[in-house]
């Protein structure tokens, strides 16, 4: 019996046809090209945390578990193998006494899943994952092996969406390990708006929550320190990372799933549970967090100056529609960047992210959050869920056509190809 993917959140699955587990750039090339003879198609997946369906084949899925580990590292890069889990990844590097300057927070992912679909984290002066490589080891639907380090290919294939070769390693930027001093803070939905130019401008990394129903938010606000590092103390730890991050949000959820009007008298007693706090520590462990509440997110990046309009449309709609959102609203924000298909490409971008509980989705918020987003010009995170298609998609990323133009050229017939893919680029 053929075995099952099936994704973290559990709303995406596919048989394929064959699994392979290759241990290093050569399988993978064995694996291309048995593909292209047999005349079926090969994708590569990660540990599956992208909402929607890009990573998935019926064909030949290729599961990176045994590609992995740094290849080397030295003069400020280091070279790891595609199937690296950014947790595996953080502990090496810190290891070795080095970091990368910005990442998102969760570290479940593989370097090349989450390079792929554009995870971003969120940073003032430093982008995503994307803008911190500086080479490419791909696979290419003729077979062969290639290296790029820049110009179009390079460009293009940073955030690929698997759809241009399957990679196999990348090389990042990396630099001395430094600490965060983290600060969170609960503020009133009003002063954040108020004061988003403000505290965008003044802290390296911001990013804040907004809990729907209520007037409050929780902003965490990391900086560079000289330090000491002052890791929080184990109850603290255990109070915001434990406790109300995972084990209250889950008790939360479950209550409002049976009793959906109490929802907002809910969320009001989250957001009276919210206290200040600061600490100092690595700074990948600042970055990062853990989620144990099985959800379903939708993110749009939108031009950084649009946020507060979107914001306020955003809790519009919640208020009047009465939807009973448990899960907090996210805002991150980053710099412009030069891969085509980078969400924040061009442009100081502003995302905004939406959760609902797995067990009870919300559609008519996702719909009405994504009106917003793409009157706004938004662009989808590519592993997470939205209705776009290329028709959309070719009007907000101004080098859409010259990838479309790329993957032609590079695999005319569709290798790596899949249904998703077929959506938000179009169909041959």
């Amino acid at each position: 019996m053929k075995a099952e993917f099936r994704n973290w959140a559990g709303n995406q699955s596919i048989i394929p046809a064959e699994v392979r587990t290759p241990a290093g750039a050569q399988d993978v090339v064995r694996a291309v090209r048995d593909a292209a003879r047999r005349g079926t198609r090969v994708r590569m997946v990660g540990t599956g945390h992208s909402f929607t369906g890009v990573a998935l084949t019926d064909g030949i899925m290729l599961r990176p578990d045994a590609l992995t580990g740094v290849r080397e590292a030295g003069e400020g890069r280091v070279r790891v193998a595609a199937g690296t889990p950014l947790r595996v990844l953080n502990e090496e590097l810190d290891r070795r006494g080095l970091a990368l300057a910005n990442m998102g927070d969760i570290t479940d992912q593989t370097v090349a899943g989450a390079v792929q679909t554009g995870t971003h984290g969120t940073g003032r002066d430093v982008g995503g994952l994307a803008d911190q490589i500086t080479e490419i080891e791909m696979v290419l639907a003729d077979g062969s092996l290639t290296t790029v380090s820049g110009g179009d290919l390079f460009d293009a294939a940073r955030v690929g969406l698997g759809a241009l070769g399957i990679i196999t390693a990348v090389t990042f930027t990396v630099e001395p390990a430094f600490l965060l001093h983290s600060d969170r803070r609960p503020m009133s939905f009003r002063t954040v708006l108020d004061s988003l130019d403000e505290i965008t401008g003044e802290n390296e990394h911001l990013d804040f929550f907004w809990l729907p129903h209520t007037d409050t938010c929780l902003t965490k606000r990391n900086n560079r320190s000289p330090g000491p590092a002052e890791p929080p103390g184990a109850f603290r730890h255990w109070l915001d990372a434990v406790f109300l991050e995972n084990t209250a949000l889950r008790m939360l959820c479950a209550a409002g799933r049976r009793l959906p009007a109490a929802v907002p008298a809910l969320n009001d007693m989250s957001a009276g549970a919210l206290t200040a706090s600061r600490h100092t520590d690595k700074a990948y462990k600042v970055f990062t967090s853990v989620r144990k509440v099985r959800f379903l997110e939708m993110e749009y990046a939108i031009p950084r100056e649009r946020l507060r309009q979107a914001l306020r449309e955003i809790r519009d709609l919640v208020e009047l529609n009465r939807w009973p959102i448990t899960f907090p609203v996210e805002v991150r924000v980053t710099p412009a960047s030069d891969a085509w298909l980078s969400t924040a490409y061009g442009r100081p971008t502003a995302y905004v992210a939406c959760h609902v509980y797995r067990p009870a989705p919300e559609p008519a918020y996702f719909a009405a959050v994504e009106e917003v987003m793409t009157r706004l010009g938004g662009r989808p995170h590519w592993g997470k869920l939205h209705t776009r298609d290329a028709a959309y998609l070719s009007t907000v990323y101004p080098r859409f056509g010259d990838f479309l133009a790329l993957r032609d050229r590079l695999d005319p017939g569709r290798l790596f190809a899949n249904s998703y893919l077929d959506t938000v680029l179009g169909g041959r």
